[in-house]
């Protein structure tokens, strides 16, 4: 996960069109009222650039403190939060800004590209923060904070005791004993109860928000980052979740019978049972499969939580990027914090951008294990994304993924490849030696990646188009929720779970990323399509067995699609570094073996998903 960041540079290339006339070429300067055009409208990125970057800098500062020290019973942080949130948004959301990008825009034919992009997307920054709407604003920000606090300074409880969220997690991974199953799971799920009023009260205010500059919803608006409607993005994912669905229900059909097996249940369930799965939302079954030879706990378990991250560094230094800058190492916040400490902090991993130049953080909670060496890895990846296109050619309002799916499609891609078997024999965290089964290891890879696309492309931006688009009444988010979970991922909750919960919300980033959850299956997409890429003709090796360590053509390939941040087309990035349009089909093809694998194992067995969605 990453913290969605934008922002610009002073930046004016010249501007040269190109005319054909009688079958002879000329290339002509534009006119001179055109560079005048050209010059004001820079003179006012510059001035909104400046005023921008300050205010955010200071905003991510407040947030910082509010995710990484969450005190019970102190408000500093809050107010904070609040403070430099309403500056942030009152200038970002003033009419003058607005209606003078918009005097612009309407003469955008006269503007260099880069200029009608910057331009645009400070007219898509207000729309989060019109000035009409201050009162609604201040209200947002407040309710966005609270929210916050109460989810991370949740204390969960199995038997009465104080566990971690690390804990949890722990037992549903490893515990075979299916009661210590069920109360882990109901323990997770405590904290959705205090969530549900504020999460109504934010989808209200955030509707309420956008809908002033002309928005039908918050999820129309998030969406709009991507330059489609809502309806196309929809179609899009549901696309994708169709080409999926047949290795999706073979995986389901034999996680059913296997996991009966595992915890001694006689009757196979026509549906998965949440609590028999090893993630509190179902979105990762990988635990279920140790893979022969692939015990990289041994090792990792051996090490510090410093040497994990740092190890990350090094994978990407051997392509060729940078060390990482002094003040990340100095000011992000990296390990558990102490179960004697007197304040608890944000969960979840992220990376930062703090102030879109080299202020780059990581909030994790590493721990020596392979969970933890892979989720470094990710993160690394959106920290090299943010120091790549921070450079002179890329404005900071530009400074973005190609688009939102990008950054995660990095991290993961790093993640991906930080798991395959000649990397880790690489790294000596395997031995030279060792041989593994390549079903098991696709297998093992498939309950990651295939089984969350369900989950992100249908239950979770289903439920979100649900809540924003269609006004999904209070009353109905715990049913609306599992009826999703129920047609998309083939899951269940262990017992009846009325409206007194809401277990939606108790996933972070229906709280504090709203509406933008397909991101990470269209980065998974990407990620497939990338990998291929750098597989077949660049390392010319096997995609299931690759090595990308030390080459530097690999770091080349990536920076060249991280350098140019937002500046340039997403389709067209993707177009001109893979050859194809975004597509499935190297995910599908990369699983072929695992289907047909999958089909022997599942004959005789009773399927109970659909088709198609």
């Amino acid at each position: 996960m990453y913290r969605r960041c934008t922002l610009p540079l002073q930046y004016l290339p010249g501007s040269i069109k190109l005319a054909m006339y009688g079958g002879l070429i000329f290339f002509n300067l534009s006119c001179g009222s055109d560079k005048k055009l050209q010059q004001e409208a820079q003179t006012f990125l510059g001035q909104y650039t400046r005023e921008y970057v300050r205010l955010y800098t200071e905003s991510s500062e407040a947030q910082w403190a509010a995710n990484t020290k969450i005190v019970e019973g102190d408000s500093t942080n809050a107010r904070a939060v609040e403070r430099t949130g309403q500056a942030f948004a009152s200038f970002t959301g003033s009419d003058s800004n607005v209606e003078t990008a918009q005097k612009y825009l309407d003469q955008k034919d006269k503007l260099t590209e880069l200029q009608v992009k910057q331009l645009q997307k400070i007219k898509y920054i207000a729309a989060n923060n019109p000035a009409s709407l201050a009162d609604i604003i201040k209200k947002r920000i407040k309710a966005e904070n609270t929210q916050i606090e109460k989810l991370y300074g949740f204390t969960f409880r199995i038997d009465g005791k104080p566990v971690s969220a690390n804990q949890i997690d722990d037992v549903l991974k490893d515990q075979t004993n299916l009661p210590a199953r069920l109360k882990a799971w109901q323990a997770g799920k405590e904290v959705g109860k205090g969530l549900k009023k504020g999460l109504t009260e934010l989808r209200d205010l955030r509707n309420q928000t956008v809908q002033a500059l002309g928005y039908k919803d918050y999820f129309d608006y998030q969406v709009s980052d991507y330059g489609i409607p809502a309806d196309d993005m929809m179609r899009l994912i549901k696309k994708i979740n169709n080409e999926l669905r047949p290795l999706y229900k073979e995986l389901h059909t034999y996680a059913r019978y296997e996991l009966a097996k595992k915890y001694g249940v006689k009757e196979v369930p026509d549906y998965l049972p949440a609590h028999w799965l090893p993630n509190r939302w179902g979105q990762d079954w990988s635990a279920m499969v140790s893979v022969k030879g692939m015990n990289t706990d041994s090792v990792l378990k051996t090490k510090t939580p410093e040497w994990i991250v740092k190890d990350a560094e090094d994978f990407y230094r051997s392509l060729g990027f940078p060390a990482l800058p002094s003040g990340f190492w100095q000011k992000s916040s990296l390990y558990p914090v102490p179960p004697s400490s007197s304040y608890k902090k944000n969960n979840h991993a992220s990376a930062w951008h703090m102030d879109l130049q080299n202020d780059v953080r990581s909030l994790m909670s590493v721990e020596p294990n392979s969970e933890w060496y892979e989720t470094a890895n990710h993160e690394l990846g959106h920290i090299y994304y943010y120091l790549t296109y921070t450079n002179k050619d890329v404005p900071p309002l530009m400074r973005e993924g190609a688009n939102r799916a990008y950054h995660e499609a990095m991290g993961s891609l790093m993640g991906l490849a930080s798991q395959q078997l000649p990397y880790l024999k690489k790294k000596a965290i395997l031995p030279e030696n060792t041989r593994t089964d390549q079903v098991q290891t696709l297998l093992k890879e498939a309950l990651n990646y295939v089984v969350f696309i369900p989950f992100s492309a249908g239950t979770m931006t289903e439920f979100e188009k649900q809540l924003y688009a269609d006004k999904l009444p209070e009353n109905q988010y715990n049913k609306a929720w599992w009826d999703l979970a129920k047609k998309y991922q083939g899951i269940e909750p262990p017992s009846a779970r009325g409206e007194e919960f809401c277990d939606a919300a108790t996933k972070t980033h229906i709280n504090d990323d709203p509406a933008q959850y397909y991101d990470y299956a269209l980065s998974f997409v990407i990620l497939f399509q990338l990998h291929d890429h750098i597989a077949k003709k660049i390392l010319h090796q096997d995609p299931h067995a690759t090595n990308y360590y030390g080459n530097k053509k690999v770091g080349e390939f990536l920076k060249d699609i991280m350098r140019p941040g937002a500046s340039k087309d997403w389709n067209s990035v993707l177009k001109e570094k893979t050859g194809s349009d975004l597509s499935a089909k190297p995910m599908l093809d990369y699983f072929s073996p695992l289907l047909k694998w999958l089909k022997e194992q599942n004959k005789g067995r009773k399927y109970t998903l659909s088709e198609s969605i």
